[in-house]
């Protein structure tokens, strides 16, 4: 299938086309609606289940199908209708080749079998006899969005459309008129398209989905979309079936280094990735015992090289860490980068070859070794550099990173002294130390063991290329011969070359012919000499490059270890289309050929492997594929490779001789197309490139001549006698003076991509591309354009499509019934996954041309699986409308309760605090008030203690005394004789007193005086304090007098209440009372003065017995009288108790007249002040609760002075 046959929006259009071509196509009266067929018991062997494909009928559609299913689900009938008879869509319509993926095919008759290998032959598409029954052409047909543009609108479904800019955007289709649709795009512009120009949008599940092929529709703007939604989230890596995309992020992205490698080894992680692919590439290594490769492509700056670096990082950790050979393959990197990448307009770090590497591993899937292949290093840039692009980094590093020593001993000096690195204004890379990157290619060096002396000739060759481009010519004549100027450049070469610097001149300005059995000398030309001087100097570094990769692969040779386990890493050029487009893009576009084939056949090989695994009704495929674009390339006798070689060994021979074989002979060939002048076309499966054959002969003959290579063999440079050795070994007969090497750039490139792809072909290849998203190397910018154009190139739309041919979306039983199974109305069905999934699709009368049911998948078409997403949307919404509002209650319920305690706990907790704050205030107050007084306190309490102690001791001692005095008196009198003779006998010395003890006595004295001094000071102040006390005291004295006149006044005033009461009672009892007293002095019932009330005593009362009309008797009225006088009497006695006991505790402190007094259990008494405070307090009390008992009291008199009167009445 040829990509560059149609235009993209055709191409991009494709896959909804056959999509849509295929559900137009229902006759209903012929057949009623197919019903899937009953599933079998699983089979146990793998033997294929019954079909379950049939013909879609002809005049199926989209909006048919939804019809049918609203009216079957309504329990309507289907109105039958009229047979339809479409036409098939001509292929000239669709402007592409179309084979329809999964049919029967029929070999074309005629076609002659390729000579390559991978060649398949390309086959029509054919009607098989059943289906050529039923369909009949008819000569008008609709264009496709005319039948389906309503179910669009009616669904409201999204599509892609091009704006004025040349952007996508997504939007709605408002109205269709013939061929344009008006569309309301999502900032609510309307715009008017052509209908040929839309394209169906995903549902919102699929965006930013991992794997392409999950996307229900296939094109530009939905690939696109996906890429940007990943990239803008920071996820660059995403599959397309079997292929995995890596977008440069152009910036440090945190998905690197031990962390994610322990996760991808531990399958907790299983997001596209390098290290997903690698570690497949590993497993599968392991597991089938057979070799793997990572084949990574991509254009320059799109990332490959570092992608490799991360997929041998990743190898690396499975095969045992960095301490052993795979840290040396590690390290390799580090020089080839140095010899091998350079700046490009494109790419700072930009790896102008092709490389494969080959890890090989011993049988516990240890690394054991390493082997390293190259491919088309581009030996031009050496000599020839364009504006703003730099050489290969080695020599920039070489110059800013040697050693003085070094330096003074290769006579180098800095990189702008010399023409082959000046030349394009370009020295540095911004945030690049090159002489950072020069130490570090030493420890390379030493890591892969490449000897000190080795590295030394090596530094030697680089020097003395960089003097060679320095060597300047002389014209001599009118001719334009030219001589080489003897100056230092010359001399330095020679020298770092180990040849005469004469013999170099030689060279450079003449080349020997072989006439005969003469040698004749030949002067060249200023173009020639240039050539010549410029052949050198890329010879003597492309040999450099090889043997350092010879020296790379010693190092890391396997060896005896070897066990035909490996994993091959190709990094290798992209796809690459120009303005100006040369021999080296001719190349690396046939070398993508080639590879683009190979992944043709991989990925149909597993799409088909995996349905027959599975045991669906699959017809094998046999797919068209890019053969005729590299017969164009290299068939013979007539390949474009062929007439290059064969151009290139005549002498005459010019790139505009060769343009004009090439339209002569390949004319007839479609996938080329000649231009005028020198140019051409070839139709490539990425797209369509231009070339200019400017430049081919030369680049493809690569000329050294004999005399050059004489030369180099007998230089003192043990390496440039090695690389002579060498091609004089390649030469296929003996070398003559006028013969160059006699295989080409182009037949050496050839057998180096045939021996690569039979590598590959014994290998289970896994496929990375890169994308480069904007051409400004900046981070977060995607530029459209540019990535459709690099996918393009890559293939992947097509690889994609070719994917997407047979069922693109497949999900496990288990996936399906999990995701889907609570859409089903009939809870009866089984609750097994494939019963699930089996009820489910009959449920939505899922057409079994739709689906296919395998042992462990479901198989869906392009877009069913949006049929299931709506109506699981719907459900869904109706379901989280429920909860919403129930969660809505819940949460409420839960909120008020949260908040009532909330409140109680805030209270309580406000409360504590409160009093503990009252606490603190009233403890600090306390203080604050008792530290004026302490040490007022703290001297009176010493001093009494002091003056008790004293009084006690003088009051003991003067009993003592006294009693001693009393016995000695008693004792005298009965000794008084014997005593005084006794007293005459004792000696004088007795009496005589010591001076030492005197003058003790005397200090003691001193000592005591002074004391007593100063005890009399401080009685001083402790008598003012007294006297302070005393003035206080005596002002409580009179507030104690003040308060007793009151208390006095109180009380007078109770006892008069008290005797009006007591007289009123009495008048009462006399008027009522039958009989009299005995006694004038008795007080009214039976009481006694007020004296006598007063003291509480209580005489007989007689008891009147004179009977009342309404039943009281007098003793019931004196019982009552007696009551209330009691009451009365206990208040007075009460009264008179409270006022003795004020006034013994008024007394008390004014005897007292001092502060706080101790105790005899050592406590001390408060302060009278607080005594005194304490007892206004208690009597204060005591009043307010006198006075209410008292009115309560007057209360009850009052009320049985009414009973009386009341009673007297009734009485009278």
């Amino acid at each position: 299938m040829m990509l560059s046959a149609a235009s993209p929006n055709t191409l991009a259009k494709s896959s909804l086309e056959e999509m849509l071509e295929s559900l137009r196509q229902k006759d209903e009266c012929q057949q009623p609606p197919d019903i899937p067929p009953a599933l079998p018991s699983r089979p146990n062997s793998r033997a294929r289940l019954p079909s379950a494909r049939r013909s879609l009928p002809a005049n199926f559609s989209v909006s048919t199908v939804v019809d049918d299913q609203n009216l079957n689900q309504n329990g309507s009938s289907v109105a039958s209708k009229q047979p339809q008879q479409p036409e098939k869509r001509k292929e000239k319509d669709l402007r592409v080749k179309r084979k329809s993926f999964g049919s029967k095919k029929m070999r074309k008759a005629g076609l002659s079998s390729s000579e390559s290998p991978y060649a398949a032959e390309e086959e029509g598409v054919k009607i098989s006899a059943a289906a050529a029954k039923v369909v009949t052409p008819v000569d008008e047909q609709k264009p496709e969005w005319n039948d389906n543009v309503e179910y669009f609108i009616k669904k409201k479904l999204r599509v892609w459309c091009r704006v004025a800019n040349g952007q996508w955007q997504l939007g709605k289709i408002q109205s269709t008129a013939a061929d344009t649709s008006l569309v309301i795009l999502s900032t609510a512009n309307v715009v008017e398209v052509s209908t040929e120009e839309l394209f169906p949008a995903n549902p919102d599940i699929l965006e930013g989905c991992e794997d392409l092929i999950q996307l229900s529709y296939l094109n530009e703007p939905s690939v696109l979309y996906n890429l940007r939604v990943r990239y803008s989230q920071d996820v660059i890596y995403s599959k397309a079936g079997p292929v995995l995309i890596a977008v440069n992020p152009f910036k440090n992205v945190d998905i690197y280094g031990d962390y994610f490698i322990s996760a991808y080894q531990t399958k907790a992680v299983d997001a596209p990735h390098v290290y997903a692919v690698a570690g497949a590439a590993y497993n599968e290594m392991m597991r089938e015992e057979k070799n793997q490769s990572i084949i990574i492509s991509g254009e320059s700056g799109a990332g490959k090289t570092e992608t490799a670096k991360f997929a041998m990082q990743y190898l690396a950790a499975l095969g045992g860490g960095s301490c052993g050979v795979e840290y040396e393959i590690l390290k390799t990197t580090c020089i080839l980068e140095a010899f091998g990448n350079a700046k490009t307009s494109r790419n700072a770090n930009s790896s102008r070859f092709g490389k494969l590497i080959e890890i090989h591993f011993s049988a516990m899937g240890k690394i054991c070794g390493a082997k390293l292949e190259t491919f088309l290093l581009e030996k031009s840039r050496v000599v020839q550099l364009c504006n703003g692009e730099r050489s290969y980094h080695i020599f920039y590093e070489f110059c800013a990173g040697a050693s003085p020593v070094l330096k003074e001993r290769l006579k180098l000096k800095a990189a702008s002294e010399y023409t082959y690195l000046n030349q394009s204004d370009c020295l540095t890379i911004d945030r690049v130390d090159d002489a950072q990157k020069f130490r570090k290619l030493l420890e390379a060096f030493d890591i892969v063991q490449i000897p000190k002396e080795h590295q030394e000739r090596v530094f030697a060759l680089l020097a003395a290329v960089l003097w060679l481009g320095n060597v300047s010519f002389r014209v001599t004549d009118n001719e334009n011969h030219v001589e080489v100027v003897a100056d230092e450049a010359v001399t330095n070469a020679a020298m770092l070359m180990g040849c005469n610097s004469e013999e170099l001149m030689v060279v450079l300005s003449t080349r020997k012919l072989q006439a005969g059995t003469d040698c004749i000398s030949k002067k060249l030309t200023l173009r020639q000499a240039t050539n010549m001087r410029d052949g050198i100097a890329k010879f003597i570094y492309a040999s450099l490059f090889d043997w350092l990769v010879e020296q790379i692969n010693i190092a890391l040779e396997v060896g005896k270890s070897l066990t035909g386990r490996s994993i091959s890493i190709l990094d290798i050029y992209g796809f690459e289309s120009f303005k100006n487009n040369s021999f080296e893009q001719f190349c690396i576009n046939y070398a993508n050929e080639r590879l683009q084939q190979h992944f043709n056949r991989h990925l149909f090989k597993l799409e088909q492997e995996e349905y027959e695994e599975d045991g669906i009704d699959w017809t094998k495929v046999e797919f068209v594929d890019n053969q005729e674009c590299l017969d164009l390339i290299e068939k013979k006798p007539i390949g474009l490779l062929t007439l290059l070689d064969e151009e290139s060994n005549f002498p005459k021979a010019t790139d505009l001789t060769f343009a004009s074989k090439l339209k002569q002979h390949l004319k007839t060939n479609s996938c080329f197309k000649g231009e005028r002048g020198r140019a051409f076309r070839v139709n490539h499966y990425a797209g369509e490139v231009l070339y200019d054959t400017n430049g081919f002969l030369e680049k493809n003959r690569d000329p050294l001549p004999a005399d050059l290579i004489n030369l180099l063999s007998s230089c003192d440079c043990l390496l440039l006698k090695l690389f002579s050795t060498k091609m004089r070994g390649k030469s296929q007969k003996p070398l003559m003076l006028s013969d160059s090497t006699n295989q080409t750039v182009g037949t050496k490139f050839k057998g180096q991509l045939f021996k690569l792809m039979n590598k590959l072909e014994n290998t289970s290849p896994h496929f990375i591309r890169c994308i480069k998203p904007n051409s400004k190397q900046l981070p977060r910018v995607y530029e459209e354009d540019l990535v459709l154009q690099q996918l393009r190139c890559c293939g992947v739309l097509e690889v994609v499509r070719i994917s997407r041919s047979g069922y693109p979306t497949r999900l496990t039983h288990q996936e399906f019934a999990g995701r889907y199974g609570f859409l089903l109305s009939d809870k009866k069905v089984s609750q097994d996954p494939l019963s699930v999934s089996i009820a489910v699709l009959k449920q939505y009368l899922v057409h079994p041309e739709m689906y296919q049911v395998g042992y462990t998948k479901l198989y869906l078409r392009t877009g069913q699986i949006g049929v299931f997403e709506d109506r699981r949307k719907k459900v869904l919404q109706g379901i989280v409308g429920l909860q919403k509002h129930l969660r809505g209650r819940l949460s409420r319920e839960y909120f008020q309760n949260m908040r009532n305690g909330a409140l109680v706990f805030q209270s309580h907790v406000r409360g504590e605090n409160a009093r503990r704050l009252f606490d603190i205030k009233a403890k600090t107050h306390a203080e604050s008030v008792s530290e004026a007084s302490t040490g007022e306190l703290t001297a009176v309490i010493n001093l009494q203690s002091v003056v008790r102690g004293w009084l006690a001791r003088k009051r003991f001692n003067s009993m003592q005394r006294q009693k001693e005095l009393l016995d000695v008196t008693k004792k005298s009198k009965r000794k008084a004789g014997r005593r005084v003779s006794e007293d005459k006998d004792l000696p004088l010395e007795q009496f005589q007193v010591q001076p030492s003890a005197m003058s003790d006595l005397q200090k003691r004295v001193l000592k005591s005086e002074e004391a007593l001094v100063q005890k009399e000071e401080e009685n001083k102040a402790l008598r003012e304090q007294l006297r302070q006390f005393e003035d206080r005291w005596s002002e409580y004295e009179i507030k104690m007098k003040s308060m007793e006149d009151t208390w006095q006044k109180q009380m007078s005033s109770l006892q008069i209440s008290l005797a009006a009461a007591r007289k009123s009672l009495a008048t009462e009892n006399n008027t009522g009372q039958a009989g009299g007293r005995q006694d004038a002095s008795m007080s009214p019932f039976g009481y006694d003065s007020e004296d006598t009330m007063s003291n509480g005593t209580t005489p007989g009362v007689r008891t009147p017995t004179t009977k009342f009309s309404n039943g009281n008797t007098p003793e019931l009225r004196i019982r009552e009288l007696n009551g209330s006088l009691n009451a009365v009497n206990h208040l007075a006695r009460e009264f008179d108790q409270r006022r003795l006991n004020f006034d013994e505790e008024a007394r008390a402190f004014v005897e007292v007249k001092g502060g706080p007094q101790a105790t005899p259990n050592g406590q001390q008494q408060q302060h009278p002040e607080d005594e005194f405070r304490r007892l206004k307090l208690r009597f204060e009390t005591w009043k307010k609760d006198y006075k209410a008992r008292l009115r309560e009291t007057k209360a009850r008199l009052h009320s049985d002075k009414g009973r009386h009167r009341k009673w007297w009445g009734k009485r009278g």
